[in-house]
């Protein structure tokens, strides 16, 4: 009940940025845009043991991780893209999480973007010693990057992007809270 919350509450959130996109991204034409990014944040999971087959403990721990992925301008504000990541625990049960995810999102204002994507994610946890296995399974989640243009700033867009988001793994097991610095290109 709480997540179908949570989620109502997301979707709500997208109908007034979408809105306040400005009209002249509907005349951009379609580009390729590339971008990479550092993020940090913290990974929890679950007690339960879910089919990912992930123990029962409640693993968590923070984490430093890497972005990179294309971006492709459709029509108007509409964007989708794809994109890749890497993180290495820096502290708690984590060693590694790598995943794979497509895009699909709505630039907001001049140049910031309301995103939603959907992958699927690895993970090897620490806690279970050097020859662990690792564990996968679907991830979604959403999340905004605010450009400096929107922020104040007299230029039209930025190729910098602070993004915040959230992910979730495999049947809804964690809440990944993440932060960072994206570049486009």
């Amino acid at each position: 009940m709480k997540f179908m919350l949570l989620t109502a509450a997301a979707v709500a959130s997208l109908i007034p940025a979408a809105a306040m996109a400005q009209d002249e991204g509907a005349t951009s034409t379609r580009r390729i845009e590339p971008y990479v990014g550092v993020m940090g944040g913290v990974d929890n999971y679950d007690s339960e043991t879910g089919k990912e087959g992930i123990p029962p403990v409640g693993y968590k721990g923070r984490m430093v991780e890497g972005v990179a992925g294309v971006n492709y301008n459709v029509a108007g504000p509409l964007v989708v893209g794809v994109e890749g990541t890497a993180s290495k625990g820096i502290s708690g049960d984590i060693d590694w999480e790598y995943g794979v995810a497509g895009r699909a999102g709505i630039k907001a204002g001049k140049d910031s973007l309301i995103f939603g994507k959907v992958g699927y994610r690895w993970v090897n946890f620490d806690a279970l010693g050097p020859d662990s296995p690792d564990f996968h399974g679907t991830t979604y989640g959403a999340g905004i990057e605010l450009s400096p243009a929107d922020m104040g700033g007299s230029a039209q867009s930025s190729n910098i992007r602070l993004r915040v988001q959230a992910d979730t793994f495999g049947n809804f097991r964690s809440i990944r809270p993440m932060a960072g610095v994206v570049a486009k290109f």
